[in-house]
């Protein structure tokens, strides 16, 4: 672009990083930003932001993000997010609400889809719907609810809801508090997301307020990424939208916080169970505020510092802080996404009154590094790896534009020249490594560490049964503005609840609807995407080879059959997995091992791994893989390295000791943060074998056997040991390993030369060692078999929160009925439309999800979810909704065309290679796929309607889990076969 009507360029930049050109560009009416990055990426990218500071914590911006994605001027359906979701190529959609900013991105790879999409964000944003129905407010912030005059005023609302699932989250409560103790008095010390006791407060007035003065152009950031004719679409912006407008002084400056003249001490509690006891449980937090002048080697500089003082294995702050008894877990984090960044140390699961030592520790361990020189090999290590990872730019599923648009905003509010920064980093990278042994990291730690005022120390402290005593307080407030109501008022509440009910229940016109772009079946190919699963040898050791263009990266996986040992192990294995590069080896200490790795490679995983066979359901495969990924040139180093941990690890008690009480605190964290998962597969885990054993080695079940380990550790640490040692043995041969192996074909002879030299290792190893027999393992630590249960139960388990999880999961294979590939349309028209109504809008959950997969199980589940019994009989009346499904041909092709977005996502040949060796291992064939997908393509009403006997089958299982708060689960314990506690 040389020129673009309506607009000034005001800066061109090449991004040699991303293979890009990058504009700077200002609407000229209304000074809108704009950039614009033309590359050859067909995922094309679009977002809007607006620079959003909070005046309170009542959640306005978060609220409106959601609402103005509830209808428009043009697009005036009550849901038009859904129905793109529903009915758009997309790959991606959604917004999120930051601190200080709210983003609405969106993506898709067809041209046509991408301006439908960008079309309709935009008449989100500049002409909501908001303003008209203020049943929108109600429905996505909150509003009283009360169904007659004799029962229970509550509140109800998604981001309500969504919030007190927000602060159930001890990690999320604390890193709120470290926030606006270090900026008290900015915007920062304020909720964007609202606290649910601040929410209740928002009135309509406040909120439309909000956004008509911050959703404006002249505070606008708008930003286009991808092979596109970009004048085309910065046309279509200006004369659609921004021409409309005139400059407007806006108001959204961020304020900074002056430095404190010395280091301030907090506070927080958080809630565990009533008889929990609160011991080895508090948060304690160091934090430093950081300087604002958007240096992006300065940015670096911290995030190596957190990497190379913390979070590394043999990190000379988390060691010190272990050995001293101070916390399970240690962690650091560099926050650059506001305008002040600032630096955390945490310990979890320590004591209040470590708060002293802890303190001391963390100083003298930095000013001893100062004294001596900080450790180059750790800096090299960390530096080299966060240089792959961003040549690499591999974020899975989402797109990368959109993850180079979003690493943008982290600095172009706060100054409009500069949102390259953060991605043009070649200079940066060079200039670390240039003075790094010349004092630069020392000078640094002595500057904004050690002489640094502008501090914080935060404690969040356990307070047995604090959620009971929030929501007894919610209830008495509740109970006492409504007893302080006439009846007329009440009345009043009666009739609102009823009408946003009837709003909700009312579907959109059609007409409404006809108004959202759509594109048709026909757009569609017919034919899956080839994947690349090419069979070879190396010395009788099989590859699975995947041809695809990598970066000149090597993504190797070499796998080990434990098919027969895993079912026995599974808890065990998975710890196993955990401890390998995390001990010391009779080479080198784990500091330098970790050094080594880093230094050569992207990364090295070592994980088990399972997959079902399609055409034999409760048949399976399972492997322990050992994984990296890695540049040619390093490979034979970096295989040789993980032989190594293979092969030579030191099984040290004392730090296996402190791994497992990590991994407690992490599998902890984990089943907090993401229950819905957690429930799922607890639910699924009574059925079979393989289902089970996901549960030991990732789930509830490991956690038990984490806590089971911590509490017995002296007694159980040697057999446990043993066991690892005998399983090396056994399971690490020659005939036992395959490869996975994904790259160019010009990278591929070099990783055989590389491979061939690895088998020689293992060779030797196995003539050293001898074969270690299952009867030997037995001998070690005798195993108990799985069995299924005779039938489905109910499980509820309790823990600190004010939202519930609510799962179900069911056969239906073995009740006569297949799976077809319409199936995954179902899974559409129940996640954004039956179950998004009733659970989601009507209900007031955050989310509601379900899945039908190919070796016949249904699952649904329910997220930050208020209601518990009622989201199960929601369950209950899905296959009497599919009896009689009714839709017309436009609204089914909209639910096909948003299936295929899912299943047509563009994916990085890392995700290419796994995808081919799934569908490899699985036994499914190109004609198979090929049909599910005319399948899919070619559904029918009645085909969905014969999707009621696929649902009412899983049903009949009766296999729940709830996540979910003590008391919620306690007034329902008639509904669980079993209770218990996490």
């Amino acid at each position: 672009m040389n020129e673009v009507k309506g607009y000034e360029i005001i800066k061109k930049r090449r991004l040699d990083e991303i293979n890009a050109d990058g504009y700077i560009l200002e609407h000229e009416k209304t000074r809108a930003r704009i950039v614009a990055v033309e590359c050859e990426d067909e995922n094309k990218v679009f977002s809007i932001g607006f620079r959003t500071p909070s005046q309170d914590s009542k959640g306005i911006a978060h609220i409106v993000e959601h609402t103005v994605l509830c209808g428009s001027d043009a697009f005036p359906v009550k849901d038009p997010f859904v129905e793109l979701v529903k009915g758009s190529l997309n790959t991606f959609l959604n917004a999120m609400t930051y601190p200080d900013k709210t983003v609405y991105p969106v993506a898709s790879c067809n041209d046509k889809d991408f301006q439908n999409l960008m079309h309709v964000y935009l008449d989100a944003v500049f002409h909501p719907n908001i303003y008209k129905e203020e049943k929108i407010f109600q429905q996505e912030g909150w509003h009283y609810e009360l169904d007659d005059m004799d029962g229970e005023l509550t509140y109800n609302g998604v981001v309500f809801n969504e919030m007190k699932g927000v602060f159930s989250s001890p990690e999320q409560i604390l890193e709120r508090k470290i926030m606006s103790s270090l900026y008290p008095d900015t915007s920062y010390a304020l909720e964007s997301g609202g606290d649910p006791e601040c929410i209740p407060d928002l009135t309509y007035q406040e909120f439309l307020d909000f956004h008509s003065k911050y959703y404006h152009p002249s505070n606008s950031y708008i930003y286009l990424y991808g092979d596109m004719d970009m004048e085309e679409k910065l046309k279509f912006i200006d004369e659609n939208y921004l021409s409309n407008y005139d400059y407007l002084e806006v108001d959204s400056e961020l304020k900074v916080q002056q430095a404190f003249e010395k280091r301030v001490e907090e506070e927080i509690k958080y809630s565990v169970a009533e008889d929990e006891s609160t011991e080895d449980k508090t948060y304690l937090s160091l934090n430093f505020s950081m300087p604002g002048d958007l240096d992006p080697e300065l940015s670096l500089a911290f995030t190596v510092l957190s990497s190379v003082l913390i979070n590394s294995e043999g990190a000379p702050i988390k060691d010190a802080l272990i050995k001293a008894g101070i916390g399970t877990e240690i962690l650091s984090s560099y926050e650059e996404s506001v305008k002040q960044p600032y630096f955390s140390i945490v310990a979890k699961n320590a004591n209040p009154e470590d708060k002293g030592r802890f303190i001391s520790i963390i100083e003298e361990e930095i000013k001893k590094i100062i004294k001596d020189g900080i450790n180059l090999d750790s800096v090299i290590a960390t530096l080299n790896a966060k240089e792959f990872s961003k040549r690499e730019a591999n974020f899975g599923s989402y797109p990368k534009g959109l993850m180079f648009g979003l690493n943008m905003m982290d600095s172009w509010i706060y100054d409009d020249s500069k949102p390259f920064i953060y991605i043009a980093y070649n200079a940066v990278f060079e200039s670390i490594r240039s003075k790094m042994d010349k004092g630069y990291f020392e000078e640094i730690l002595q500057k904004y560490f050690i002489d640094n005022t502008h501090s914080s120390v935060v404690l969040a402290i356990p307070e047995p049964g604090l959620v009971g005593v929030m929501n007894a307080k919610e209830r008495e407030k509740l109970a006492s503005y409504k007893k302080s109501l006439s009846r007329e008022a009440l009345e009043k509440i009666i009739e609102e609840t009823k009408e946003l009910k009837k709003y909700q229940d009312e579907p959109s016109s059609p007409e409404d609807l006809a108004k959202i772009p759509m594109l048709s079946r026909e757009d569609i190919r017919r034919e899956c995407i080839k994947l690349s699963n090419i069979e070879k040898e190396v010395r009788n050791t099989k590859v699975l080879y995947h041809d695809y263009f990598s970066s000149g990266i090597q993504y190797i996986s070499i796998m080990f059959d434990i098919r027969d040992i895993l079912p026995k192990y599974p808890a065990q294995i998975s710890l196993f997995a955990e401890l390998l590069g995390r001990l010391d080896t009779e080479d080198k200490t784990r500091l330098e091992y970790f050094n080594e790795v880093h230094k050569n490679a992207g990364s090295v995983n070592f994980s088990s791994w399972t997959y079902r066979k399609i055409n034999e359901p409760e048949d399976y495969v399972a492997y322990f893989r050992l994984s990296t990924k890695v540049f040619p040139r390093n490979t034979e180093k970096v295989l040789a390295l993980i032989w190594e941990a293979i092969s030579k690890t030191v099984f040290d008690k004392e730090r296996i000791r402190e791994i497992v009480a990590e991994e407690k605190s992490y599998v902890y964290m984990a089943l907090n943060s993401a229950s819905s998962i957690y429930a799922t597969l607890r639910a699924e885990a009574q059925f079979n074998e393989l289902s089970n054993i996901k549960d030991c080695y990732r789930g509830v079940a490991y956690y038990d056997f984490i806590c089971d380990l911590n509490d017995h550790f002296d007694e159980k640490i040697d057999d446990l040991i043993a066991f690892f040692k005998a399983f090396i043995k056994k399971v690490f041969r020659v005939e036992n390993m395959s490869v996975n192996l994904t790259c160019s074909k010009e990278d591929y002879n070099s990783f055989e030369k590389d491979f061939d030299k690895f088998i020689d290792m293992v060779s030797d190893y196995e003539a050293q060692t001898g074969e270690t027999s299952e009867q030997d393992l037995d001998a070690i630590l005798p195993s108990e078999s799985f069995v299924p249960c005779e039938k489905g139960y109910t499980e509820g388990i309790k823990f600190p929160s004010q939202v519930q999880y609510v799962a179900r999961v069911g056969k239906f294979y073995d009740k006569g009925l297949e799976s077809k590939g319409y199936l995954f349309v179902l899974e559409t028209i129940l996640r954004y439309g039956y179950l998004w109504n009733e659970v989601r809008v009507k209900g007031g959950a955050y989310g509601v999800s379900c899945g039908f997969s190919q070796d016949g199980y249904g699952r649904f589940s329910s997220y930050r979810d208020p209601k518990l019994t009622e989201t199960d009989e929601v369950y209950e009346s899905v296959p009497e909704y599919l009896r009689t499904f009714d839709v017309d041909e436009r609204e089914l092709t909209k639910f096909v065309i948003g299936t295929m977005s899912g299943i047509d996502t563009p994916e990085p040949a890392s995700e290419m290679g796994e995808r081919a060796m799934r569908v490899y291992i699985s036994g499914e064939t190109d004609e198979r796929r090929n049909q599910r997908r005319a399948e899919l393509l070619d559904v029918t009403i009645e085909d969905i309607r014969k999707t009621a006997d696929v649902v009412e089958a899983m049903l009949k299982d009766q296999s729940k889990c709830v996540f979910g708060g003590e008391q919620i689960i306690n007034d329902n314990s008639e509904f669980f076969d079993c209770v218990r506690s996490i």
